[in-house]
């Protein structure tokens, strides 16, 4: 039997997961937790092969962090499975942070496939997250550079400060954050802002420890 700990801090999607792992021949359930730290915690201390684990948990803490922690620790697979398309979550998954990663609008017949495959050795990952419609464009017309402003941005740091930090001048920075509004259709820069976090495209608000 598969020894499998899931971590999702959403009650209907957790249910939801659940009951697919229960129904699934060779997996036993040994625990569900809202906490990626929690299920961290289980791991250190009890032989479990599995992890299926959201991002953002419980108090916002990060599944990356907790998967990354498992994974050199213990010899635990790690799958993650999200609905956030902030191209950093991908990428810290990959760099370390999980064996695998699903995508939630995804099928539930993937994911086990990504969980067998996970569980024989493979890594599984997206070439790219998913692109989503922001107004009149979609998120995957908006550069790496500007992606990496516009996070900066919803952080709270100035022109001033993100100039500093990405080796551009302030006028770089207004001018890039200004043509995004503009490509799309945005009343302003707010307007853009919310849309990015409502859409998940930015996310700043995970806790590593």
């Amino acid at each position: 039997m598969i020894k499998t700990l899931l971590v999702e801090d959403n009650m209907f999607m957790q249910n939801h997961f659940a009951q697919i792992l229960r129904n699934e021949s060779g997996f036993e359930l040994c625990g569900v937790y809202r906490d990626a730290f929690d299920a961290e915690a289980v791991c250190r201390q009890n032989a479990i092969d599995l992890v299926v684990m959201d991002v953002q948990t419980l108090h916002n803490h990060s599944g990356l962090a907790a998967g990354q922690r498992i994974r050199a620790a213990t010899r635990t697979k790690v799958v993650i499975v999200t609905s956030l398309i902030d191209p950093e979550i991908l990428a810290g998954a990959k760099a370390g942070g999980a064996d695998s990663l699903w995508y939630k609008d995804h099928g539930e017949a993937e994911l086990m496939d990504v969980i067998r495959r996970t569980l024989k050795g493979e890594r599984v990952f997206p070439e790219a997250s998913p692109s989503v419609e922001l107004k009149g464009f979609f998120s995957d017309d908006i550069s790496p550079r500007q992606l990496a402003i516009l996070r900066r941005f919803v952080k709270g740091m100035t022109y001033d400060e993100i100039a500093e930090e990405l080796k551009i001048t302030k006028n770089g920075v207004r001018w890039n954050i200004n043509e995004i509004v503009d490509k799309g259709g945005f009343q302003n820069k707010h307007e853009l802002l919310a849309a990015l976090i409502e859409n998940k495209l930015i996310v700043t608000t995970l806790e590593d420890e």
